[in-house]
């Protein structure tokens, strides 16, 4: 054998060998493209079902919205309509109101005045004479309070 045989037969091995090794990987490439396709399909059938729940979903959303837009718009409708009758009572009722309530202020503070006038409590020690009454209670004045302490300091009121 010449070394031009040889060369040929060594090109043919390697070509070989080559050849081989391709095959292996596309085989291995059919292997992952089936893969692949089976994944895709198996992703699309389970995909397309939860596609229909969401749009379900969203279409049952809408419709409470809508029915969310309903009842806000009736509790507007209901607010504005308050809001009238709060003011044509205070209209109506609020003026004759305010005047039996003069009036009656007018009769009592008349009344008292034709009946003798009371001798007023002495204050007890430490205490002033002046007092403001709230809701029922009666609260000390401030100025009495500032007049006990000079009265305590010896001061001239």
């Amino acid at each position: 054998m010449s070394g031009g045989e040889v060369a040929g037969i060594l090109v043919a091995v390697f070509w070989a060998i080559l050849v081989s090794f391709l095959a292996v990987v596309l085989v291995r490439l059919a292997q992952t493209l089936r893969a692949t396709t089976k994944l895709v399909a198996d992703v699309t059938e389970q995909a397309v079902p939860l596609l229909a729940d969401a749009s379900a979903t969203v279409r049952s959303a809408q419709t409470q919205l809508d029915k969310v837009d309903a009842i806000a718009s009736d509790v507007q409708e209901v607010t504005s309509n308050a809001s009238a009758l709060s003011s044509t009572v205070a209209s109506t009722f609020g003026g004759p109101l305010v005047k039996v309530a003069a009036f009656g202020y007018g009769v009592r503070q008349a009344l008292g005045r034709r009946t003798a006038p009371e001798p007023e409590p002495e204050p007890a020690r430490g205490r002033s004479s002046r007092r403001t009454v709230i809701v029922g209670r009666t609260v000390p004045s401030a100025r009495g309070r500032k007049r006990e302490r000079r009265n305590a300091r010896g001061q001239k009121d």
